[in-house]
């Protein structure tokens, strides 16, 4: 996995878009400049919504892995 470490967990297991996307958001929004989120998802489509989201927002998706259909990122806050 990932040597990156975090300073908040979201599990968004079992959520459709756009739930896993907007309470990335709302976590997002609790973190200070920097800092880092680590959200899991099960929803094959959070990739492309991921992605989308980083780029609109500034955030910064440093990275992504998948494994047995979960999903992790970790996201920095712009």
């Amino acid at each position: 996995m990932s040597d990156i470490q975090s300073n908040m967990e979201l599990n968004c297991e079992g959520l459709n878009c756009p739930l896993p996307i907007l309470k990335t958001k709302k976590a997002i929004d609790g973190l200070q400049s920097g800092q880092i989120l680590k959200m899991t998802a099960t929803d094959p489509g959070s990739v492309n919504d991921m992605d989308s989201w980083a780029k609109r927002t500034g955030n910064q998706v440093v990275s992504h892995s998948e494994s047995a259909g979960v999903h992790t990122y970790m996201i920095m806050k712009k």
